[in-house]
């Protein structure tokens, strides 16, 4: 399953495959980058906003500063 968060203005895809998370960036043109973030295996998809939030708070701004889920 592959879930969209919107992170600090920059979309990310994370995806579920068997029992471990794999972490995308996604470009304008829809095409996307595998980039190396480590996300525990037992961090559910309920807990996947907090956990990027935690992980790129620092790249917060004014006019981008929060991360939520975009719903398909």
């Amino acid at each position: 399953m592959r879930y969209l968060f919107n992170v600090f203005g920059q979309v990310m895809a994370i995806e579920r495959v068997e029992d471990r998370w794999n972490s995308y960036l996604m470009g304008p043109d829809g095409k996307r980058r595998k980039i190396q973030l480590a996300i525990p295996s037992d961090v559910t998809r309920g807990e996947l906003s907090q956990y990027l939030y935690d992980i790129y708070h620092e790249q917060a701004t004014p006019t981008n500063g929060d991360v939520f889920e975009i719903f398909q």
